[in-house]
């Protein structure tokens, strides 16, 4: 991450501090049980440590970051047991957005759905993952936005963001995309056919492999 010109003092500093570490921790730049340093933190951000520190704690409650007692803080780790307890969650609130989504999305918006199933199956024929999970995200998120459902898309992105790391493994395990996909094109198609309970069974299914992928 290079350094950017100083955003002030504050609570602006504070959120430039809390969007960068939020981003950073989110796209893999600082790995899970990562020390994070505040002195460190403040000169690359240009930043008070005070700044920093509230950025950190702010972090902590959004369930990405922990503070060690007399060792500061670090990049929480996610075991696979708190994996699956999360996945449990989402579970229930994904499959609320998709019933949502098969009655109130737009064709528009169900067209776009249908592409996203057209690029999943181009990026596992072409053998790649990377490409498959970018567009295996997309396609959650966007079912979550058409759900019209704001306070189960705010939660789900609180629980999602701790499952990054959890979700690049499951993408880069063999034979993983090739079932994944099956899934999800299971849920478009319920989603784009109108029926809520079948949208809501399928996102069930599906990530109920997940679960049984992530005790693998």
């Amino acid at each position: 991450m290079q350094k950017e010109a100083r955003p002030g003092t504050g609570e602006q500093a504070k959120q430039h501090a809390l969007v960068r570490l939020r981003q950073a921790i989110l796209q893999g730049e600082m790995a899970p049980a990562q020390r994070l340093v505040e002195n460190e933190l403040a000169e690359q951000f240009d930043v008070t440590r005070a700044s920093v520190r509230a950025a950190l704690i702010e972090l902590e409650s959004e369930g990405l970051v922990e503070r060690i007692r007399n060792r500061g803080s670090r990049v929480r780790v996610v075991t696979v047991e708190e994996a699956v307890a999360i996945t449990e969650c989402r579970m229930a609130l994904e499959g609320l957005c998709a019933a949502k989504a098969a009655v109130a999305a737009s064709d528009e918006q169900l067209a776009e759905l249908s592409d996203l199933g057209k690029a999943m199956s181009k990026a596992v024929a072409d053998g790649e993952p990377v490409t498959y999970s970018e567009l295996n995200h997309e396609v959650h998120a966007r079912i979550r936005e058409f759900s019209g459902q704001q306070v189960a898309v705010e939660l789900l992105e609180r629980l999602n963001a701790q499952l990054v790391r959890h979700r690049f493994q499951l993408a880069l395990r063999p034979g993983r995309a090739q079932q994944s996909l099956s899934e999800h094109l299971d849920m478009i198609e319920a989603i784009k056919s109108r029926d809520p309970q079948a949208a809501e069974a399928a996102v069930r299914v599906h990530l109920g492999s997940v679960i049984d992928a992530l005790r693998d």
